[in-house]
């Protein structure tokens, strides 16, 4: 082996640090041992089994955070974590340590919304960048993606009976089959292709790229309608840049009502297509919207 190929590890690893990874940042900036006591009384509720926790709580919130920091599905996420060494360092794992699969991941996410905790700890966790003075500015980005999750084998009865708002009477009879069953989920298209799961709205710091609000909505509901619910984490005369998909007149208006600055991406159609200055209003906007 080459002496240009021993020191390689080194220098690129040098080079990652020039780079300023921003998980860094926010890795020296919080200290995520504050939520120690929150995540850990989810197992002390009594609404589901108790027990030992599978896996290291604080730990798990940070793969949570990545997941939303990244637009990541269950499964991604467990490919990123035990692929990625920034990631890896983030959440606080050596390298013999294991990792949770996309199924552990799940749980706790869900045990997190069932617990009430999510929009809380995420909430205070902003408010603590904050306190910190790690200053959001440079404009807000508002954008949607789709979290797919394994589709549900259904029988056309079951289907009628789930959009009616119930829940099919042979899955009650079996409490396995029943947890094992997603009755939140829809489909949607996007590009011509069929998705099927939800979708994350998010609100970010068009420079630090750190997450102000969320919202998480079936997949089937647009990404404008989840604007109105996100838009108060934008600040007064703050630019707030969005995709097509925010384009309409009614985005815009509750953009204004707000008091910041609607940039967002021109929707063309059929018979009005893109003007040349849309196309390069579009470009321009295209390279700061990218989450």
């Amino acid at each position: 082996m080459s002496k240009i190929d021993l020191l390689e590890p080194n220098n690129r690893q040098k080079k990652l640090n020039t780079l300023k990874d921003p998980l860094k940042k926010l890795f020296d900036l919080v200290d995520f041992e504050l939520y120690r006591e929150e995540l850990e009384s989810m197992y002390k509720t009594g609404t589901e089994k108790g027990g030992r926790p599978p896996y290291n709580p604080v730990k798990m919130f940070k793969i949570i955070l990545l997941q939303k920091l990244y637009n990541l599905s269950d499964e991604q996420t467990e490919f990123q974590i035990n692929d990625r060494y920034s990631f890896q360092k983030f959440i606080g794992v050596s390298d013999s340590e294991s990792l949770p699969d996309a199924k552990t991941i799940w749980v706790f996410r869900e045990r997190l919304r069932k617990e009430g905790l999510e929009e809380i700890l995420f909430k205070k966790l902003y408010y603590w960048i904050q306190k910190s003075g790690f200053i959001l500015k440079m404009g807000a980005i508002i954008d949607a993606s789709i979290v797919s999750v394994p589709i549900q084998r259904n029988t056309k009865e079951e289907n009628e009976q789930i959009k009616d708002g119930q829940t099919p009477p042979k899955w009650k009879e079996e409490q396995r089959k029943l947890a094992q069953k997603d009755r939140d989920a829809s489909w949607t298209k996007k590009h011509n292709k069929s998705y099927y799961g939800y979708k994350n709205h998010v609100i970010v710091d068009s420079k630090s790229k750190i997450i102000r609000d969320y919202d998480v909505t079936t997949a089937s509901v647009h990404d404008s309608q989840a604007l109105e619910d996100l838009v108060g984490e934008v600040k007064k005369e703050e630019p707030f840049f969005g995709d097509s998909a925010y384009s309409s007149k009614e985005s815009k208006a509750v953009t204004e009502k707000q008091g910041s600055v609607p940039l967002f991406c021109i929707k063309g159609c059929r018979n009005n297509p893109l003007t040349e200055g849309e196309k390069t209003w579009n470009k321009i906007l295209s390279k700061v919207v990218v989450v």
